[in-house]
């Protein structure tokens, strides 16, 4: 398949969240909230236009990938800035062709020239290591809430990039969700039947 990735305009916006609520819904949970989360994201300061990135085939647009800026603050209280990928989406029908790897690489390559020293992101391990993704414990680097497990995972992009970097991660607050804001977000998307989640992501 030809695949185009470039950088998302402003006028597909709404399409890439609505990418985004087909990819993830019943996944995770009844429904999803990661087209929400998208949208906040773009609203907060941690976005980066230059990491939002689209995926085109025959003038369609069939996935989305977004990174945005996160911090790891170490024991001392200083901030280290890092990208937090998500959320990351290929519309069901074209998934397993090898584009959300397309999207993976070229943000990863896009994020190197810009000289971010890692990538954390939550994720399945079997497909995240593919891309050099390490459980994010051997950076020493913990959750917020000082937890460590598989699907917690760092990148660094440049060499030693995360060598002085240790402490707790924290994403941005536009990743967490209010069920009044998702009922109000979710009446400009077509009706979709909420049902059972597919993936268990229990650690």
């Amino acid at each position: 398949m030809n695949t185009t990735i470039k950088n998302t305009d402003k006028n597909e916006y709404f399409q890439t969240e609505n990418i985004t609520r087909e990819a993830f819904w019943n996944l995770y949970a009844p429904g999803c909230t990661e087209h929400l989360v998208l949208h906040q994201l773009r609203e907060s300061n941690s976005y980066i236009k230059e990491l939002d990135f689209i995926a085109v085939s025959e003038k369609q647009v069939i996935g989305h990938i977004l990174s945005t800026k996160a911090c790891v603050i170490d024991n001392q209280n200083h901030k280290h800035e890092v990208l937090c990928v998500g959320p990351f989406s290929v519309l069901p029908e074209f998934q397993g062709q090898g584009i959300g790897s397309q999207l993976i690489n070229f943000s990863i390559l896009r994020a190197k020239e810009m000289e971010f020293s890692g990538i954390i992101l939550f994720g399945n391990p079997d497909y995240y290591h593919r891309f050099g993704f390490r459980n994010a414990q051997e950076f020493n680097i913990t959750t917020k809430d000082f937890q460590n497990f598989e699907p917690f995972m760092a990148l660094e992009i440049c060499k030693k990039g995360l060598n002085k970097i240790s402490g707790r991660f924290f994403e941005d607050e536009a990743f967490f969700t209010k069920d009044e804001d998702l009922i109000s977000f979710e009446k400009q998307f077509p009706f979709k039947e909420k049902g059972k989640a597919k993936v268990n992501i229990n650690h």
